[in-house]
């Protein structure tokens, strides 16, 4: 995994490990709700976005899961050649942060980015690339770590990061102060997602809902799905 763009975002996820065994069982379920969200068919045209190109049990639950490969186009910042050396059947395509996607107009049936919209940098980039999917696609899941699951994802740090100012102050103490800054990461709750939906998807139908690690509201993953009205 040494030199891939994604290894910080695993920097806590150790093979064979208790994290590991943990984050397979999430994105076990939130692959399960994007489908029964999504109700993909076998003909559907998928588009991945932000995948990852750390290749490991616990990373691209898609493409581990999903039957129907050919049909799946995959996008990342890398080059990704681990990615596409394991999944040979996927398109890929490389893209840059915060710009436009690099497909035409409701180019797929479903558009999916789990674990990004939280990294994109400002309220205006998560705004911006939530119009970019709805723009390339009629529907869309979103999947992102809950803000009030009890230990935060990319740091481990329990409990403090239910406030920005202990959470800042916790991260400075351990040597993890870049977590505590926007432009790397947006602690996210159903409350920003809603409002975020509203802002920048109105002519959808939203639909907001806990996945991942079962805890009634303080389960480890929230998602957003959201289906063109017309």
């Amino acid at each position: 995994m040494s030199g891939t763009v994604d290894d910080k975002y695993y920097q806590v996820v150790k093979p064979a490990g208790l994290a590991e065994r943990l984050l397979i069982a999430a994105r076990e379920k939130i692959y399960a709700d994007l489908l029964a969200q999504m109700q993909p068919s076998p003909e559907s045209k998928i588009a991945d976005i932000g995948i990852s190109d750390v290749v490991s049990d616990g990373a691209n639950v898609l493409e581990r899961n999903y039957p129907h490969l050919q049909n799946v186009t995959a996008c990342g910042l890398g080059s990704a050649e681990n990615f596409q050396r394991a999944f040979p059947a996927v398109h890929y395509r490389q893209i840059t942060p915060n710009a436009p996607l690099p497909f035409e107009d409701n180019a797929f049936d479903i558009a999916t980015a789990n674990a990004v919209l939280e990294h994109v940098g400002s309220a205006e980039n998560q705004r911006a690339f939530l119009r970019e999917l709805t723009r390339i696609a009629r529907r869309v899941f979103v999947s992102v770590p809950h803000r009030y699951f009890p230990v935060e994802h990319h740091t481990a740090i329990p409990l403090l990061h239910f406030n920005d100012r202990t959470f800042k102050a916790a991260c400075a103490l351990l040597g993890k102060s870049s977590w505590a800054e926007e432009a790397n990461l947006i602690l996210m709750t159903r409350r920003r997602l809603a409002r975020l939906a509203t802002e920048a998807a109105p002519d959808t139908e939203a639909a907001i809902g806990t996945t991942g690690l079962n805890l009634g509201p303080f389960s480890s993953n929230l998602y957003l799905a959201l289906k063109k009205k017309f």
